[in-house]
């Protein structure tokens, strides 16, 4: 997929597991509070991303989690998210 209108290609990066030190075990249903921002690895962008120039594949990048859309074609997961929701680039 070559994404276009300033989506960037991303691979999520893997969630990590809470555990808690004192040994409380909490019920199944229990969903711990996701941080707002995360990091994610750029797999390709549209041309007219406005900051393109500085972006390359493998970089890693600091964005919105809730303004990734994911998008399943041919069974294939994959996820983008536009320039805007892009908070910076790590180095």
């Amino acid at each position: 997929m070559t994404p276009v209108n300033r989506y960037i290609v991303i691979q999520m990066t893997e969630p990590r597991n809470p555990e808690t030190e004192s040994g409380i075990i909490l019920p199944d249903d229990f969903n711990p509070t996701e941080e707002r921002y995360t990091s994610a690895k750029v797999i390709g962008w549209a041309e007219d991303v406005r900051f393109a120039p500085q972006l390359s594949a493998g970089a890693t990048i600091l964005i919105d989690r809730s303004m990734v859309e994911k998008i399943t074609l041919e069974g294939r997961d994959s996820h983008v998210v536009l320039d805007n929701y892009v908070i910076g680039i790590l180095t």
